[in-house]
């Protein structure tokens, strides 16, 4: 059984690569959408600019919006992108705005960006997989502000549960390497380069694990926990990503070459499989990815 979509749900970062396509994918399922965001919303939806480190403007204009339910999104989405501790208290700052002030609104569900990068992947003393693929069960890692922030962030859904009870409906999703549409018709990724050049040297992926989701796909995961959200138990975390790896090579045969610490632990992923499960996702809320590079990328696989 589902439960019926929000009618009005607000989401922050609405105007982002990913907040667009989550903005779609809700507006094509009947509901009203508001984006909050420091930049001018996407087109169809009433948007407010605003600072969501300013707890008190927060709570007051999600009193005005009174939303059904919150899809929080906005943050300093990429590593180094500014000095540590201000990527850590920014996005640590802004998601507990959010959460206080979506349950003063009243709203009765919110779901919060977190990311893969919590694994730890990528460190520079090295990272070795505890199994492959990964779940949500793998133990977390982070060796940077951005991961330490997203741990933060899943550490306030698991307090918010256990202070608020299920009265309050939270989660927490795991987005991998976000593809919009735009960039699989040639446009640059959020590192800079193409997705064909990513697919012809695999040390740009190999940084990720060669994990990737159509932000479409994500977004439709949004619309799919949104129905179900008091259907499955509160406050779980999911991946989110693609049903195959970002690589034209078995990861079986990548990853030792290309992350040290995989040696010996990636021969169960067989064919095509990525490195990230998706299973909880799919078993819990009926989500599947549709959309792959194969049946995305303009001009297919170049040599």
């Amino acid at each position: 059984m589902t439960d019926a979509p929000a009618q009005h749900v607000v989401v922050t970062g609405g105007s982002g690569r990913l907040g667009r396509s989550v903005v779609a994918a809700l507006l094509a399922a009947g509901n009203r959408v508001t984006s909050v965001d420091r930049a001018p919303g996407p087109g169809g939806v009433d948007s407010h600019e605003l600072d969501l480190c300013d707890g008190p403007a927060t709570e007051e204009l999600f009193r005005r919006l009174a939303p059904d339910a919150v899809v929080h999104l906005a943050a300093i989405a990429v590593p180094f992108s500014a000095p540590e501790l201000r990527i850590f208290a920014v996005n640590t700052q802004m998601a507990h705005s959010v959460v206080e002030a979506a349950r003063a609104a009243g709203a009765d569900r919110c779901l919060l960006a977190s990311s893969p990068t919590v694994l730890g992947y990528g460190a520079p003393r090295g990272w070795s997989p505890a199994y492959l693929p990964v779940d949500e069960d793998h133990p977390v890692a982070p060796w940077n502000a951005y991961s330490l922030s997203k741990v933060a962030i899943e550490e306030l859904v698991a307090m918010t549960v256990r202070a608020h009870g299920d009265d309050f409906r939270i989660g927490a999703f795991r987005p991998c390497f976000v593809i919009s549409p735009e960039e699989w018709a040639g446009a640059p990724t959020q590192q800079g380069h193409t997705l064909h050049e990513r697919l012809a040297d695999p040390s740009l992926a190999a940084v990720a694990l060669f994990n990737y989701v159509d932000a479409r796909d994500a977004g439709e995961f949004v619309r799919r926990w949104l129905e179900r959200a008091r259907a499955i138990d509160n406050g779980e975390v999911f991946f989110v990503g693609a049903a195959d790896a970002l690589a034209t090579a078995p990861l079986a045969e990548l990853l030792p070459a290309t992350v040290p610490g995989a040696v010996g632990r990636a021969g169960s992923l067989t064919g095509t499989a990525p490195a990230f499960s998706i299973d909880k996702a799919r078993r819990l809320l009926g989500w599947e990815p549709r959309r792959s590079w194969r049946t995305e990328l303009a001009g297919g696989p170049r040599g």
